[in-house]
């Protein structure tokens, strides 16, 4: 493992980023980073209202930042579908994309609008139909793709017989599987760039631990005030020992537009919950290349979505 000691930016004039999950915490912190090198960022959100104070607030940070907010909720395929054909139709090259927004733990099992398990469904299957959909994008940009995975992915497995945890669920072993399908998903797409001559790069990062706002009270997921694990990370935070959200943003920044990218990197925090940014040694669940083989067949057959023609 190595300290990636360089986390300047370059010049991102005349590129266009895009960013999930950039209405609040980390993903905010990337898009203002991506901004202020001169990115054009484009903010998928969910929520309208949400959203555009976000981006006020970067244009605020980076004054002359040229910031839009589009729709996308990424627990529904129809809404993941009219965003691609939105920007396909733009015809504008995406040089960055950061699968950035996720779900954690919802009090009890909850389904997307199609009926997958929600934290499976939002964080691994949203992205995916939201990657493949951009693909032409994407290669026409020689784009940098970076995937945020979770310290969850350290341990755990696909429960290949039960995607959807139909039968008996766990709703950390069911964060966790979704947390892996992200970088397993990274993994193959690098490879299949690098098969194909696509020109894309694709990376995973983790932000360690951080007082966000996955933990924090989510009324919409049925978490009326802040988790208790969420207090103990904000009190972790304040004495040194976890990350501040910025921190957390760090590897997401410099896998998207540092100078470290070469594809198939994994990079995260020095210590395990902080700490300045480093290339990783993966972690077990993430090395098999016939499982991330694998979620990517099943990807395609659960969303109905594949590679461009």
């Amino acid at each position: 493992m190595g300290r990636i000691t360089d986390l300047s930016i370059p010049d991102l004039t005349g590129k266009r980023a895009v960013v999930t999950g950039a209405s609040d915490g980390i993903g905010t912190v990337i898009a203002t980073r991506l901004a202020r090198a001169g990115a054009e960022v484009v903010m998928p959100v969910r929520s309208a209202g949400k959203g555009e104070r976000a981006a006020e607030s970067i244009r605020t940070a980076v004054p002359g930042a040229q910031i839009t907010t589009r729709t996308l909720d990424l627990s529904s395929l129809d809404s993941v579908a009219t965003l691609t054909s939105e920007l396909i139709s733009e015809g504008r090259p995406i040089d960055v994309l950061v699968n950035n927004a996720g779900v954690m733990q919802p009090p009890e099992r909850q389904v997307t609008q199609d009926g997958f398990e929600l934290q499976f469904g939002t964080n691994h299957l949203g992205h995916f139909a939201l990657t493949l959909g951009l693909l032409p994008l994407l290669r026409a940009g020689g784009a940098r793709v970076t995937h945020q995975t979770s310290i969850a992915a350290r341990s755990g497995n696909i429960n290949w017989d039960d995607l959807n945890w139909e039968r008996s669920y766990d709703v950390m072993k069911a964060y966790s599987q979704s947390k892996i399908a992200v970088a397993l998903f990274a993994r193959e797409l690098d490879a299949r760039s690098r098969a194909g001559g696509w020109g894309i790069t694709s990376n995973v990062a983790h932000p360690g631990i951080s007082p966000t706002n996955l933990l924090a009270a989510q009324p919409g997921l049925g978490r009326p005030k802040d988790s208790a694990g969420r207090r103990l990370i904000g009190v972790l935070a304040r004495i040194g020992i976890a990350g501040t959200v910025d921190s957390a943003a760090q590897p997401a920044v410099i896998a998207a537009a540092g100078s470290v990218s070469r594809g198939d990197q994994f990079v995260g925090p020095t210590r395990m919950i902080g700490g300045p940014p480093a290339e990783l040694e993966l972690w077990k669940p993430l090395r098999s290349m016939d499982d991330a083989q694998r979620l990517w067949t099943e990807s395609e057959k659960l969303t109905g979505v594949q590679l461009p023609s």
